[in-house]
């Protein structure tokens, strides 16, 4: 991946008019990646703004390396907080059952807001020329990429779907699949935290926990889960009363119950689990991110995946003539490593939330790893944490 437009050789998207659907951290990359190796690209964003609902996400060394190739390295250095540790806690009690270090992560592993990240991406797809169209909704979109937006009909040589969880371009390359209650609800909120120390900690209670991390400009980011057996519609913009989040977690530690009574406001949403498509391009139109493979948020790993993907699409189509070709590399080279991340993340969620005497093993053996072997932790991750789509 070039860093640069300034090239002596261009690749085949030189010669490529790409359209990009969807206006987030997915799509903005993709936009940046095919703009980097020379394409026409314009991306198509159905709000009225590039912009984020506040909400924390954390950047892996996996997608920081992505990301680094496309030249953001610098902005994204000023903009996030660098983790030193993972901390799995004990929410009943208070205590910290271990600690897993950091701080030797090449590339750093990061917290961002993502409106944060969202403005580094948008600023570095306006110096590459990207054209932005914002409050352009495709409800419609053939299988040879093509679309009619306000009127006039849009023909590019690639259209990519980074368009979420009800994309538009999944319904284009696959049949209809239902996505099933998971069991689970989660709560995502912000407070006003100073000073507060730059780890992840991950809050473990009988059926439920919460994560917290620092985000820059003095603020503490929250994601709460409960098991639950009703639910409530899936995405996550509906607001719900804090009380409701603080009565969840009413039984646990004075600590957990202090971070939870600053909540002013919360949305909650319903945790479904969708089948990672079967096909992820037909014809002259692709799909990636959630858009391709939904994912729960037990791995913080819903926007690194997204990164990876529009990276290796990009090189994928720089790197053949024939684009039917070109997509069907890019999905051979994605999907496996997004199944097994989909499935460590589901797996977390089942770890989080043990009790009685799994409870009481599991945090013993955490114990026990933290003081033993502590790289342990990161050994187990290193298949997701080492990976490098720019190699």
């Amino acid at each position: 991946m070039r860093r640069s437009t300034a090239t002596t050789e261009m690749g085949h998207n030189a010669q490529r008019d790409i359209a990009i659907v969807g206006g987030g951290i997915g799509g903005l990359t993709a936009a940046l990646a095919f703009a980097r190796q020379g394409a026409k690209v314009t991306v198509f964003e159905q709000a009225d703004a590039l912009t984020e609902v506040g909400a924390g996400l954390q950047i892996t060394p996996n997608g920081a390396r992505a990301l680094n190739a496309l030249g953001v390295e610098r902005a994204l250095d000023a903009s996030g907080i660098t983790a030193q540790a993972v901390a799995p806690m004990d929410a009943l009690s208070g205590k910290e059952i271990t600690r897993f270090d950091l701080s030797g992560q090449t590339p750093s592993y990061r917290f961002y807001h993502r409106a944060t990240l969202i403005d580094v991406l948008a600023r570095a797809c306006e110096a590459a020329r990207v054209t932005v169209r914002l409050g352009a909704r495709i409800d419609a979109l053939s299988p040879n990429g093509s679309f009619v937006l306000g009127g006039d009909k849009i023909s590019p040589d690639l259209t990519i779907g980074a368009d979420g969880l009800h994309s538009v371009a999944r319904g284009v390359i696959n049949t209809p699949t239902e996505p099933f209650f998971t069991g689970q609800i989660a709560w995502r909120a912000m407070v006003k935290a100073d000073n507060a120390e730059p780890i992840a900690q991950v809050w473990m209670a009988p059926g439920r926990h919460l994560v917290t991390y620092p985000l820059a400009g003095g603020r503490l980011n929250i994601v709460a889960v409960q098991e639950r057996g009703d639910w409530v519609a899936e995405g996550w913009h509906h607001s719900d009363d804090p009380g409701n989040l603080r009565q969840a977690f009413a039984d646990c530690n004075w600590a957990v119950k202090g971070i939870l009574g600053e909540v002013e406001t919360v949305n909650v949403w319903g945790l479904f689990r969708h089948p990672v498509a079967a096909k992820w391009h037909t014809g002259s139109v692709a799909i990636l991110g959630d858009a391709a493979h939904p994912t729960l948020p037990f791995l913080a790993q819903g926007a690194n995946l997204a990164i990876e993907d529009a990276f290796v699409l990009a090189r994928s189509c720089d790197a053949a003539a024939d684009l039917g070709q070109a997509l069907a590399t890019y999905q051979s080279r994605r999907r496996a490593r997004v199944v097994k991340a989909i499935e460590a993340a589901n797996k977390n969620a089942k770890n989080y939330h043990l009790g009685g005497v799994q409870r009481r093993v599991a945090h013993a053996g955490l114990k026990a790893m933290g003081k033993m072997a502590p790289d342990a932790f990161l050994n187990r991750l290193g298949w997701l944490y080492d990976h490098d789509v720019t190699a």
